[in-house]
């Protein structure tokens, strides 16, 4: 495979003081000969400036964080990530690759949940390239291809869990940051050939479609309120059955199968009831 090679180059700064100065130096001896008239040193001096002027094509600036990657007639030499002014052999073709952490949004992609519902879902991705000859020359477009493997990733993540899920089971609502755990893995395995590297990535929506977001509100609701019945019950019983074992302990009445089914009748409307209930006294015996 091919792999980045990290050159340095030459010091643009030392090549600008050089070569200007040869340039002169040259037009001066040129024109010395032209003033002899002696035409055969003449040219040979004239081709040393064609030649030395050729070398001035080979500055160029690289920016921090940037890279300049280098090849001569296709073939590739390396690539020069220190900033500042550089030289380089003109004949090199220069092309910058920007190493600079980068983000997008993915489109709201439309999927089914592991459920089969259909939901809406979007990710922020953040990345930057970490290998330059690898992101030019193993894809086509690496920003495109970033972005393509990117929201393919993120539609087989969402077949994978359920919007919502109870009873401990991984969903997309309530199970955000390991999702996105897992997004990141995914696209770091689609992206490893391209060069890149994910630093991050976040779920940035989620909802039901919206030709089933009412039904599924409703089912949420129902399903919220039997969770919250469920809990009321059982702290009813668990009353009643403390108080039950209260009065046996402490003695304070005895009371038959009946009488205590009726306690425990009442205790539980009592306290299970959503209105307040209204007490009836009793102002005869126990049994009337």
């Amino acid at each position: 495979m091919l792999r980045e090679i990290e050159k340095h180059g030459l010091s643009g700064l030392a090549m600008l003081v050089m070569l200007p100065a040869t340039l002169l130096a040259l037009m001066y001896t040129a024109f010395q000969a032209l003033r002899r008239g002696d035409v055969l040193h003449l040219i040979y001096w004239v081709l040393a400036i064609v030649f030395v002027g050729v070398l001035l094509g080979g500055f160029f600036v690289v920016n921090p964080n940037e890279g300049k990657l280098l090849q001569l007639f296709g073939d590739y030499k390396g690539t020069i990530k220190h900033p500042g002014l550089r030289w380089a052999n003109p004949f090199y073709t220069k092309r910058r690759v920007s190493l600079r952490v980068r983000n997008f949004e993915t489109a709201k992609l439309k999927v089914n949940d592991a459920r089969g519902n259909p939901i809406e879902i979007a990710a922020i991705v953040v990345w930057r390239v970490v290998d330059t000859a690898e992101a030019v020359f193993f894809v086509d477009n690496y920003e495109n291809y970033v972005q393509v493997q990117s929201e393919a990733a993120l539609r087989n993540l969402a077949t994978g869990y359920p919007y919502d899920a109870h009873g401990g089971e991984v969903d997309l609502v309530g199970h955000t940051a390991e999702v996105s755990k897992q997004l990141q893995t995914e696209i770091e395995e689609r992206l490893a050939r391209a060069g890149v590297q994910v630093l991050e990535t976040r779920i940035s929506h989620l909802a039901y479609s919206p030709e089933i977001a009412a039904a599924m509100l409703r089912r949420q609701q129902a399903t919220a309120v039997v969770a919250a019945r469920q809990k009321i019950v059982e702290g009813a019983v668990g009353m009643v059955e403390m108080a039950l074992e209260m009065l046996a302990q402490k003695q304070v009445i005895t009371l038959d199968e009946e009488r205590k089914a009726a306690m425990v009748s009442n205790l539980m409307v009592v306290l299970c009831s959503e209105h307040s209930t209204q007490p009836v006294v009793n102002t005869g015996t126990l049994h009337n």
